[in-house]
């Protein structure tokens, strides 16, 4: 059953870059919490651990193309 937590490509893209900078901060700082968590026993949802690092590879994915498009309009 998915979660109702996933975000959508279009949505990534629908932001701005300062927008998904924050975000990327917040989803590391998420990511290294959990992950202490795990390594002290103390997590309980561990499919937001999953939910995390795929959110963070969409943002990136959506940076890196937003820079090659500015790269390649030079």
């Amino acid at each position: 059953m998915a979660s109702k937590n996933i975000v959508k490509a279009a949505d990534v893209r629908a932001k701005t870059d300062k927008e998904l900078e924050t975000r990327l901060g917040d989803l590391h700082k998420e990511q290294f919490n959990l992950r202490f968590q795990k390594a002290t026993g103390q997590l309980a949802n561990t499919a937001r651990v999953d939910h995390i690092r795929k959110e963070i590879a969409k943002i990136n994915t959506v940076v890196g193309q937003r820079q090659r498009a500015a790269t390649k309009g030079k």
